[in-house]
């Protein structure tokens, strides 16, 4: 899903991320995970908890 995110969110980004062309990801309202690509910021991902640790459970089994 993709919607409009205020820019007062407090993104994080990977300390990997040395190009300043990263994924940024905030939590919004404590259930949903914001993300978006610091090239294009004013679009944004909206993820629920259950579909971001779905992700990062396949990437820590390296489905990706």
């Amino acid at each position: 899903m993709t919607g409009t995110v205020q820019e007062d969110l407090d993104w994080s980004v990977s300390s990997y991320c040395t190009s300043g062309n990263c994924v940024q990801v905030a939590v919004v309202d404590g259930g949903t995970v914001a993300m978006r690509d610091s090239k294009n910021p004013g679009t944004v991902l909206l993820y629920s908890l259950e579909e971001w640790r779905d992700f990062l459970d396949g990437v820590d089994n390296g489905d990706f």
